[in-house]
């Protein structure tokens, strides 16, 4: 059978949709599919059906077509052509692996005709329904009863349901849990951002981790480059789809086999980052570990606060230090680094010599854990709201007992991506 069939010449099960189809008489149509793999299992596990389409043998955008298609109101007669076209060709491969089709929302908009019309298909193919994964677009639809109503029924049926490009537009979480996928695969745009902003790479981890507490598998499509791949890891999403693992084509072992080879290699040069930074980072905390604790035993020994935190002031990323008592009341006013000096605009938090902290998280831990060295979770600091983390230990010296403190902006060490244990 060849991969490459004329719309003109195609017939589906309806007699409705036989009818001449002048639009697109001139144009061939070709599916390729492009692998999905579980870095877990370091394996492929699915591929996406994508079509190519061409015209005198000149590529067409496939978006151009959907939108001629929209024109002459047939973008649902197309969108059932290319649901068949893709299943006929998966069929004729046994590679055990999903099949993720794109579903375009006006084919939700009759969901029982349209379930019906798809599972005939995949029984003419051959194909169990659990082996197709439906790909829908989360954000605002023109009928979102019809919508959820043709998730229902597809779940029902045994498909399963993926968000695609989650993350864009006017993307919510209230429409994302009524859908209640199995996958939501995440805009690429929310890679690439990551890739160049640290922000923008918190976020992003939080928003997977966020989808995964929720109950989704989380996709991370767009893969380019190794960078891209290694924040992808880091942020631990199920899958991964891209150009750098795999480019969409036909399916064959071969092209498995190459999938595979290129996940293992994005996966051992992560690794092999990984560690490198990770020596990095050790390395960086010891020593703060040292100078804090060298700090302590100078003002143990009664020697000027200021003086006491002269040299962990010189490490990059701290800020400020400060002293509190054993009821979390600060003793005397922050000490700034040399390279970090209060701002000369009016800021009354600056001057916080007897503000009580006993609040936050850093003086409890302090308290609870007086023999460690205690991190506290990111979060925005009054003096300067920005994202600072807060290092706290007791110490006793002449005035009892006291709670030593250090502030750092993370934002500013190794790119973002230090994180700090609980306890140094």
């Amino acid at each position: 059978m060849t991969s490459v069939i004329s719309f003109s010449r195609h017939r589906t099960f309806h007699a409705r949709h036989t009818r001449e189809r002048n639009i697109f008489n001139d144009f061939d149509f070709n599916s390729v599919y492009q692998p999905i793999f579980s870095p877990t299992h370091q394996k492929l596990v699915g591929f996406e059906a994508l079509v190519r389409v061409s015209q005198d043998h000149q590529a067409v955008s496939p978006v151009q077509l959907f939108k001629s298609a929209h024109k002459s109101r047939q973008t649902v007669e197309l969108d059932n052509f290319l649901l068949h076209r893709h299943l006929e060709q998966f069929s004729t491969h046994p590679i055990p692996a999903w099949l993720f089709l794109n579903i375009n929302p006006e084919t939700c908009t009759h969901p029982a005709s349209s379930m019906d019309r798809l599972i005939d298909q995949c029984q003419a193919c051959g194909i169990s329904p659990d082996r197709v994964v439906l790909e829908l677009v989360e954000t605002a639809s023109e009928h979102p009863g019809a919508l959820l109503k043709f998730i229902d029924i597809a779940k029902a049926r045994g498909f399963r349901i993926a968000i695609d490009d989650f993350g864009t537009g006017d993307s919510n979480f209230e429409r994302l849990w009524r859908m209640d996928p199995m996958i939501v695969k995440l805009d690429r745009s929310l890679l690439v951002n990551a890739e160049q902003h640290h922000r923008a790479r918190q976020l992003l981890e939080s928003l997977v981790r966020m989808i995964r507490e929720s109950g989704s598998l989380v996709l991370l499509e767009g893969i380019e480059n190794q960078a891209q791949a290694g924040i992808a890891l880091a942020t631990e999403a199920d899958l991964l789809q891209g150009f750098l693992l795999a480019m969409p084509d036909a399916i064959n072992q071969a092209t498995v086999a190459q999938g595979e080879a290129a996940l293992r290699s994005v996966m051992n040069q992560s690794s092999q980052t990984s560690l490198k930074e990770s020596s990095d980072h050790q390395d960086f905390l010891r020593l703060l570990r040292y100078e804090i604790l060298e700090a302590c035993l100078r003002v143990a020994r009664g020697e000027p606060f200021t003086a006491a935190c002269e040299t962990m002031l010189k490490i990059e990323g701290v800020k400020r230090c400060f002293l509190l008592n054993r009821d979390g009341v600060q003793q005397g006013n922050l000490v700034f680094a040399t390279h970090t000096a209060a701002p000369h605009n009016f800021n009354p938090l600056y001057q916080s010599a007897g503000a009580c902290w006993a609040h936050r998280e850093y003086f409890r831990n302090a308290v609870t854990r007086p023999q460690h060295i205690n991190a506290s979770r990111p979060y925005v600091a009054l003096p300067d709201a920005i994202r600072t983390v807060t290092l706290s230990t007791s110490l006793t010296s002449g005035n009892g007992r006291q709670v030593f403190c250090v502030d750092l902006h993370p934002d500013e060490l190794f790119d973002g991506q230090l994180c700090f244990p609980h306890t140094l």
